[in-house]
């Protein structure tokens, strides 16, 4: 599925060209996954290893990767071996520690993971696609929340502006070149903690290098599964996303954010499964 998804996004059939388009062997690239409802809803180590594979075939020295999150114990949940050493790197940013001066955009001042503002060259944002219960959704856009030292403070308004000021941090506008969406598991309401009742097997993966464009569309995943479901609109309960938006609006020009503009291509690859 990421061999396919990324052949797609790039024009490249081959493996290495098509990672070799987005990365160069130089670069040290950090891929933000999301294991805080490990380990039932969380970034699959099964899609990171894919990622590393591709990276490597890029010609990408091992010690050129680092996964991370924001705990390293939410890391372990999820099915990741923390490692400082040789070979790829995992940890959280409480073990790289934040910068000791704050960075400022719009509402929000943060500290950033040094992991994002002194460890890296590129980053990879492998966020999960599924429900929240203040922002309405969290996937790409919100999952740098875990990439600053104080997201418990950015959760008034429904994380509206405060994720779309985030993501105008310059080393995270910068650094982040690729998005790939876990959507092999979407809980579609009671996240972003793990909710069988209200998880769907979607089976698929999406891949983006506009973080707003994929947002818009992991939303309109998530609707779907709703009105499935028999549940009402995110708007309808007081809680639509509208950071997406914001990210779009001229003071943050951040992606598009209207799906009549986004070119979406799906790929099947067989029964259930989608990229």
């Amino acid at each position: 599925m990421v061999d396919a998804a990324m052949a797609r996004l790039t024009g490249k059939s081959d493996r290495a060209a098509a990672w070799a388009s987005l990365f160069s062997r130089d670069d040290v690239v950090a891929i933000k996954v999301n294991c805080l409802a490990a380990p039932a809803l969380s970034s699959h180590p099964e899609i990171v290893r894919a990622i590393i594979a591709g990276l490597r075939a890029a010609e990408l020295a091992a010690e050129n990767i680092i996964i991370y999150d924001r705990l390293t114990r939410e890391l372990e949940r999820g099915g990741f071996t923390p490692n400082t050493g040789r070979g790829v790197r995992c940890y959280g940013s409480d073990v790289s520690g934040y910068d000791a001066e704050p960075t400022e955009a719009g509402s929000v001042g943060s500290c950033l993971s040094r992991i994002v503002s002194e460890s890296c060259t590129a980053i990879i944002n492998l966020p999960v696609v599924k429900d929240h219960d203040v922002a309405g959704v969290t996937i790409a856009l919100k999952n740098h929340f875990g990439s600053i030292n104080n997201p418990n403070k950015q959760h008034e308004n429904h994380c509206t502006p405060q994720v779309a000021d985030v993501n105008l941090f310059p080393p995270l506008r910068a650094k982040q070149r690729l998005i790939i969406a876990d959507a092999l598991i979407v809980t579609y309401d009671g996240g972003p903690a793990y909710k069988p009742k209200t998880s769907a097997r979607y089976e698929s993966i999406l891949a983006a290098t506009d973080p707003v464009a994929l947002d818009a569309v992991g939303l309109d995943i998530i609707e779907g599964l709703r009105r499935r479901a028999g549940l009402p609109t995110l708007a309808a309960e007081g809680r639509e996303p509208k950071y997406i938006a914001v990210a779009a609006d001229a003071d943050h020009k951040l992606g598009v954010a209207d799906l009549s503009r986004i070119r979406r291509i799906d790929v099947d690859l067989g029964k259930k499964s989608r990229s």
